[in-house]
């Protein structure tokens, strides 16, 4: 059974800095697309970055691209999001998650399973 584990979140100021980490477990790991989202108070939760079962391939959301960077460390088994410029739109819990296919969606109905959340705070 595959479990995700975010760690990394955080208060931070606007223009700075922070990695996400998404520690995966269980078995198949790399057989797994694997993507990032977030929820803000109040908004539906929202598709911020993926990466491909092989690493071969990230998407973005247009609201961070630019400025986020997934990535895929095999060796660790974690999915990293580095995100830099931060604004404080950017505030929000992320989650990270899987989809067992060798494609990315945006969709959060189509993921397999997710983690408990990670919360960003960026201030002014």
């Amino acid at each position: 059974q595959v479990q995700l584990t975010e760690s990394g979140g955080g208060q931070v100021q606007a223009g700075g800095s922070l990695t996400l980490s998404c520690a995966f477990s269980g078995p198949s790991f790399i057989s797994y697309g694997m993507s990032w989202f977030r929820q803000s108070l109040g908004k539906e939760r929202e598709f911020v970055a993926g990466i491909t079962w092989d690493g071969g391939r990230t998407y973005y959301a247009d609201s961070v691209k630019g400025r986020f960077t997934i990535s895929k460390d095999k060796a660790t088994m974690t999915v990293p999001l580095q995100m830099d410029s931060l604004k404080p739109a950017d505030t929000a819990v992320y989650y990270c998650a899987v989809l067992y296919s060798t494609v990315v969606v945006p969709w959060v109905d189509d993921y397999d399973s997710w983690g408990q959340g990670s919360p960003v705070t960026v201030s002014t």
